[in-house]
């Protein structure tokens, strides 16, 4: 009866009663189930797996461009180039992908601020040129830090702004396009400020020129000096003859100021006097080379005018054609040594019995072995100045 007893007390502590150390092998067999391996057996016939929720990549913004300086509508003659993007950028190394200037600019860009691009150049912006500015996208374009990249390139425009008439005429003066000479003082210029005027002073290259010349100047003010100055570059440089000191004509400057080359025609200037008898005078730097030529200058009614002009056209003959100021027509088909200089007004060789007073329809006459000896000193840029008897 004892062990009848003690068996259905074990039966009761193992069976139907569990004990202590049961139940924990319970939780012990449920807590490996949980966990995996068993524990892929034991549910399998309770149910699906337990699954596991896991975590997505966060995606990865595109980079955007938010501000570009400067704007098309307000350049000055040294920008600051800068791109704002929405995001800060990757380090700025040899390898990456930088924006380009087009025409080129010699400088480097850097990351001036965690979303910021900055150029920094090396050179200077050309006057009146239109820079177009492109900024890399795509696969091998910029990124931010994150990995973001701009969707495509883009472009943006500007143009400089026209250079300054101080400036212009220092770089004239330095290449010896002017009668002037200009002595800078103070540190030289950065490269990339060379379009800026430096601080210096002018003075004239020789002296005991006229008064009819050294007036027109007025330094940092267009002037018929400077005029003449930059169509005379334009012509020895094979440039068209505008007289707008435009981008090629900044380049040209620039690079010879670099170069130390200076212009290797003499400076030549014409005065023309209408007090009779009228009479012609060339200075050759500085210098009379011929005084006193007898000319004829316009008859009434085609009166020659006053004033100073630049010589646009010199050529050995010309083909000239018109009404006389009487209504009736001439064609003279090669009239010899022309160098036109206001309109249809040039001083040329004409044959006539007299010389010295006004006989022409408006041009500057004078023999054909004068007109021969002064044409190779009034090539296009020179100064030609009419003046008649002074009145008071």
């Amino acid at each position: 009866m004892r062990r009848r007893n003690q068996a259905v007390r074990r039966l009761t502590e193992y069976g139907t009663a569990p004990s202590r150390r049961w139940r924990w092998a319970l939780v012990t067999l449920a807590v490996l189930a949980l966990g995996g391996g068993f524990g892929g057996w034991y549910l399998a016939g309770r149910g699906a797996p337990a699954r596991h929720p896991s975590s997505a990549a966060t995606p990865v913004a595109p980079l955007r461009i938010v501000a570009v300086t400067p704007s098309p509508s307000l350049v000055t003659a040294d920008p600051t180039v800068s791109i704002r993007f929405s995001a800060p950028l990757r380090a700025v190394t040899a390898a990456s992908p930088t924006p380009t200037l087009q025409p080129p600019v010699s400088g480097t860009w850097r990351r001036s601020k965690p979303t910021t691009l900055t150029f920094a150049p090396s050179a200077p912006f050309i006057p009146s040129t239109t820079e177009v500015l492109t900024i890399p996208g795509g696969a091998q374009g910029i990124r931010g830090m994150t990995g973001g990249a701009l969707a495509a390139t883009a472009t943006v425009s500007f143009k400089i702004a026209t250079g300054s008439e101080a400036r212009l005429e220092q770089l004239l003066a330095l290449t010896g396009y002017l009668p002037l000479t200009f002595t800078p003082s103070g540190a030289a210029p950065s490269a990339a400020r060379e379009t800026l005027p430096e601080t210096g002073s002018f003075s004239w290259r020789w002296g005991g020129l006229p008064d009819s010349l050294t007036s027109l100047w007025v330094q940092g003010e267009p002037s018929a000096i400077t005029k003449g100055a930059v169509m005379a570059l334009e012509d020895q440089n094979g440039l068209a003859v505008d007289a707008i000191a435009g981008a090629r004509v900044w380049t040209v400057l620039l690079d010879d100021v670099a170069k130390g080359i200076t212009d290797p025609a003499p400076y030549d200037y014409v005065a023309v006097s209408k007090v009779e008898p009228e009479s012609l005078t060339l200075w050759v730097d500085g210098a009379p080379k011929f005084a006193g030529i007898p000319v004829n200058t316009g008859a009434p009614g085609a009166d020659t005018t006053d004033g100073t002009y630049e010589v646009f056209e010199h050529v050995t003959s010309s083909e000239m054609k018109g009404t006389n100021p009487d209504g009736t027509t001439y064609d003279d088909p090669d009239v010899p040594w022309a160098s036109y200089f206001n309109g249809g007004d040039a001083l040329h060789g004409f044959v006539r019995a007299t010389y010295g007073s006004p006989q022409s329809n408006g041009c500057v006459e004078m023999s054909v072995a004068d007109a021969g000896a002064t044409w190779p000193y009034t090539p296009i840029g020179t100064l030609v100045t009419i003046a008649g008897p002074t009145v008071g």
